[in-house]
């Protein structure tokens, strides 16, 4: 079998010696680590496990919140 990873998008809020605070939206924030990709206080990012994996434009965020928000809401 094949797993499948999953990676939420992010804005980041803060950042301090290789970690950011970052916003998921719906009054959640965590830190994670940022120290695999070039990012900085306001740029989005996708995080899996901990991690920022990469960085993504602001409207590619947006819609991947918006479907999130969509897959949420018919729960």
């Amino acid at each position: 079998m094949i797993g499948m990873c999953l990676a939420i998008p992010a804005r980041i809020l803060r950042v301090k010696d290789g970690k950011a605070e970052v916003d998921f939206g719906r009054g959640v924030s965590r830190e994670v680590n940022i120290m695999l990709v070039d990012a900085k206080v306001g740029d989005y990012v996708l995080v899996h496990a901990g991690y920022a994996i990469q960085v993504i434009d602001e409207e590619m965020a947006k819609e991947t919140i918006r479907i999130w928000n969509e897959i949420l809401k018919e729960e």
